[in-house]
């Protein structure tokens, strides 16, 4: 498939976008079912709860590292090749983890697991989908694209309580490391779009690289983006776990035995799914309004209202309704930053380097994810409540939306010849 960047008219909806769209569900599917696995695990090899945490945070932080890893192995060597890679690794790791019997053979596994979701996820696939989208679709493309990650995030953990309860856990891993290898049999309908031509790439590489680590404004998006992990790995890590203990108990009267849900664990389990459907909406929101309006307003708006949102539920007595009144908040503003940082890295610099520019920011978000994660559990074993790391998230939420407020939102590179003024 060639460059779709000049086709004035062309549908958003290309072979790209679809499979693109089907490798994220998957992926995400898997990682966001994770924090189910909690306390099985637990239960099983008595584990303090800071143990399988940082087989998490660890995965997080290999996702980080391993981001514009893939993003530089995209662009140099192809995308279906970093693809194939990334699903081998994910399926390794997955496998392996079965066969564990100590906390650090499955925190050494997760490293296989994070490197495979960069090899899977919003890095490589955006990049792609970025360069074969048309420029006036390029926002609301990236959007459906993070928006399948979050119906993902609605199969994944309700696909994980239903099998845990026929089935061990190590079976689950089985299961999901077959269904992400079968995603490549989809790769030969992604036809990567063209190489950028000589004339359309006004850096290198490593220039565009060392103007990006000159530029406050980068480092201020890279800054920003640590809270965005840190929230969003801890509630994927802990949420569950956390509502199992601290709710009260299930009304069967009410709106919860209407839905079938008779324990705190099935509800932690259907709140995730609640912020993975109101991640679907809030993304796609996101990507029309990135479009219309300055993208570091939105994020800064965003930030603020997740911590707003997260203080609100921290001073409620927790029960069902707190859940799902703060899992669908959340969960609007939970992937909603994806597009917008994306879609704001390749208005500034272009998207022939998104891959590798979106990926070093993404790391910062991973570094977030490994701290909230980790933290998460440490501070759990160590004060038996999640109040303190809770308290810290809102901190570093409110940061984040204060730091963005500085960035220049206009493109670095001279004269714009690749769309990215469109992203």
């Amino acid at each position: 498939m060639s460059d779709h960047s000049g086709d004035k008219g062309a549908s958003i909806f290309t072979p790209v976008l679809l499979v693109g769209c089907i490798i994220v569900l998957v992926g995400f599917a898997i990682r966001a079912s994770f924090g189910v696995f909690q306390i099985p695990i637990q239960d099983e090899f008595g584990w303090p709860r800071a143990e399988f945490s940082l087989a998490i945070a660890i995965q997080n932080l290999a996702w980080g590292f391993g981001a514009p890893l893939f993003g530089a192995f995209s662009e140099k060597l192809g995308d279906r090749k970093a693809i194939v890679l990334g699903a081998i690794l994910y399926s390794l790791g997955l496998v392996l983890t079965t066969g564990a019997e100590t906390a650090f053979e499955v925190q050494f596994y997760e490293v296989l697991v994070g490197f495979g979701i960069a090899g899977t996820g919003f890095g490589v696939i955006l990049a792609v989908i970025g360069r074969a989208s048309a420029p006036e679709h390029r926002a609301m493309s990236m959007a459906i694209a993070t928006a399948s990650g979050s119906a993902g995030q609605i199969v994944g953990p309700t696909v994980a309580v239903y099998l845990l309860e026929s089935m061990s856990w190590q079976s689950v891993f089985i299961i999901f490391a077959v269904s992400i290898l079968a995603v490549l049999l989809l790769l030969p309908f992604m036809q990567a779009p063209g190489r950028a031509s000589k004339e359309e790439i006004e850096e290198s590489l490593g220039e565009i690289l060392r103007i990006a680590m000159k530029d406050p404004s980068y480092m201020m998006i890279f800054v920003g983006f640590f809270s965005c992990g840190y929230q969003l790995a801890f509630i994927t890590a802990h949420f569950p776990a956390l509502i199992t203990e601290m709710s009260a108990p299930i009304d069967p009267a009410g709106w919860c035995g209407d839905l079938g849900i008779e324990t705190t664990a099935a509800l932690g389990g259907f709140a995730i799914s609640v912020i993975g459907a109101a991640n679907i909406v809030g993304t796609l929101m996101a990507g029309w309004a990135g479009k219309r309006f300055g993208k570091k307003w939105l994020l800064s708006g965003i930030y603020a209202g997740r911590s707003i949102a997260a203080a609100w539920f921290i001073l409620t007595p927790v029960s069902a309704n707190s859940v799902l009144i703060f899992s669908f908040a959340m969960g609007f503003l939970w992937l909603a930053t994806v597009p917008l940082t994306s879609g704001l890295v390749a208005h500034i610099y272009g998207v022939r380097y998104m891959a590798t520019l979106y990926g070093i920011v993404f790391f910062s978000h991973q570094m977030g994810s490994f701290v909230g994660v980790y933290l998460g559990g440490v501070l759990y074993d160590m004060y038996g409540s999640y109040t303190t790391v809770w308290w810290v998230g809102i901190a570093v939420g409110v940061f984040s939306s204060l730091i963005h407020l500085p960035v220049r939102e206009e493109p670095r590179l001279g004269n714009n010849t690749t769309g990215i003024g469109n992203a």
